[in-house]
């Protein structure tokens, strides 16, 4: 029997390659967005293939818990979020209710749909529900490298958001046995990603320049280092997470680092330029609380889940200057693009 998948941000990174990945597995995908008339839902089609649509927003419980009705999914993948760490400082309180509360809300709509109560737990098959977690949450780190056991100390409204979405996943999880889990991904990209992140901000900016459009590129922090993978790999991971007999949370990243600078080194290296010859330090680019250093320990998602990233930094850097070439040669522009990064 075909499995049916409801996605929220369905239109952002995540969302498409896991739609992409679902579709070939077999699914009946749907995707959950806040009006018909987005533009994103027909260029996801014609770039992703047959994914059904039906509306809701994170911020209407009622409209969500219509969606379920109507769907009818096995499972729920929840990516819908104010994405971009640095808005969450200039819209904290929407970064709040979009990208922490509305996890509850979901997690909720499920509740109410699955006639699920204190006095009755669920008993038989029942909606799977996958939060989208984030290494942001451990801000501040304890300790290096990080797992599922690590304590959370988030440094930006966003990390402070998604900290509230894991503990409420987990909570309706112990108090309602939901088959509900968190997947903590560290940071992944591809060229999918919205151009204002810093890696997509840094293959363009390279690719700008080796084409004669821009003749710097101006960088905040270059010694902050993350755990970066490939977006196409993290999204196989989240399916085998809902795949399991029993709901667990797992850290899903490389294991390795890498600095700002490796990858504005790596960019330009890839169009043959030597970045230090473009690359201007500008101090409006820091955040208010810098996160200096992330990194996975992905032991148990290698174990139990039998997952491991296919897409090296080096490889993946490349792979996204060359898109980016492709794209600004069509004389087309980032807004462009199929994919939204601001994806709820």
């Amino acid at each position: 029997m075909t499995r049916r998948a409801l996605i929220t941000g369905i239109t952002g990174q995540d969302g498409s390659y896991l739609a992409e990945h679902l579709l070939e597995q077999g699914y009946e995908v749907w995707g959950l967005v806040r009006g018909q008339a987005n533009p994103h839902v027909s260029r996801l089609r014609k770039h992703i293939g047959d994914v059904h649509i039906t509306t809701g927003d994170l911020l209407d419980q009622g409209s969500l818990i219509s969606a379920v009705e109507r769907v009818r999914p096995d499972e729920v993948y929840n990516l819908g979020a104010i994405s971009y760490v640095p808005m969450s400082w200039q819209q904290a309180e929407l970064t709040a209710e979009v990208t922490g509360m509305g996890v509850l809300r979901m997690l909720e709509a499920i509740r109410v749909v699955s006639g699920i109560s204190p006095s009755r737990t669920p008993t038989g098959e029942q909606i799977r529900f996958y939060q989208a977690s984030s290494s942001e949450m451990f801000g501040m780190v304890r300790e290096t490298p990080q797992n599922e056991k690590t304590p959370f100390h988030p440094r930006s409204p966003y990390g402070v958001a998604k900290t509230y979405g894991h503990y409420i996943t987990q909570n309706y999880r112990e108090s309602y046995g939901m088959f509900a889990v968190s997947g903590i991904l560290f940071n992944h990209e591809s060229p999918r990603r919205g151009a204002e992140f810093v890696t997509r901000k840094v293959t363009l900016g390279a690719a700008r320049i080796k084409l004669g459009l821009a003749a710097e590129l101006r960088m905040g922090n270059l010694e902050a280092r993350r755990d970066w993978g490939y977006a196409g790999d993290y999204t196989r991971a989240m399916r085998l997470m809902l795949a399991q007999d029993s709901p667990e949370d797992f850290v899903i990243g490389t294991g390795r680092t890498r600095s700002v600078r490796d990858l504005v080194r790596f960019a330009f290296e890839a169009v043959g330029l030597n970045w230090e010859d473009h690359v201007v330090l500008d101090a409006k680019y820091t955040r208010p609380a810098e996160v200096d250093l992330l990194c996975a320990d992905p032991k148990k998602a290698r174990e139990q889940l039998r997952w491991e990233p296919r897409v090296g930094f080096e490889e993946l850097v490349a792979m996204m200057v060359e898109s980016d070439l492709r794209l600004l040669s069509k004389s087309s522009r980032p807004e462009d693009e199929p994919f939204s990064p601001d994806h709820w």
